[in-house]
């Protein structure tokens, strides 16, 4: 998942993502001095013409106290999506396999681990997907719920473990939903797909 940042934003702006790109508190302290609603402008601003919300850029860098310090801010900048996949903060650092920057962002907001951006994927699904089983275990553990979901071409977080060869994600998925396994296991997506359909397809597609 990587970092946009949108042309022909403001100055101030401008700034503000630097300031989240190198997780400089300090420098977004004297942004606020200088602009108060520099953070509630940027929510407006994003609607229109800016691809990723600061908090978007500070999860994906990593800078957990930068994060915590937005958060408390703006506590409604974990709620945006950005204009790219439609995903939301804690999708970003799921796939980052940023630790302690989940457990901020669920914090308060336990809700957010059923966020689905626009190929309907929660984060859990997209800690499956990058291979970040201690992301997924910390997800899971927070609501089990949200890796009962599909995906908007119906695929399972079974399937999706499959289709991006995710193997240790399946079989720690496996042992943490056991009485449901089978059930996801024989579960098709809108092709009539199993996961066991995808692991032939795959095997066959090496062979070849």
């Amino acid at each position: 998942m990587d970092i946009q940042i949108e042309k022909g934003q403001s100055v101030a702006t401008t700034r503000l993502y630097d300031a989240a790109l190198l997780g400089d508190i300090p420098f977004l302290l004297d942004l606020l001095k200088e602009d108060p609603l520099i953070l509630e402008r940027c929510i407006i601003e994003k609607s229109t013409n800016i691809k990723q919300s600061p908090l978007h850029v500070a999860v994906a860098m990593g800078h957990l106290e930068f994060v915590v310090e937005l958060l408390r801010r703006e506590p409604k900048l974990d709620e945006m999506v950005d204009n790219l996949k439609g995903s939301s903060p804690l999708h970003i650092a799921s796939a980052k396999g940023h630790l302690q920057i989940i457990e901020a962002l669920i914090g308060k907001k336990p809700y957010m681990c059923f966020a689905r951006d626009q190929d309907g994927r929660t984060p859990i699904f997209v800690a499956a997907v990058y291979g970040q089983i201690d992301a997924f275990e910390l997800l899971h553990r927070a609501n089990p719920y949200a890796a009962q979901g599909r995906t908007n071409d119906g695929e399972t977080i079974l399937h999706l473990c499959v289709i991006h060869n995710q193997l240790k994600a399946l079989e720690r998925l496996l042992e943490l939903v056991d009485d449901d396994g089978n059930q996801l296991i024989n579960s098709g997506d809108n092709n009539r797909n199993t996961v066991l359909h995808l692991a032939v397809i795959g095997k066959q597609s090496e062979v070849r």
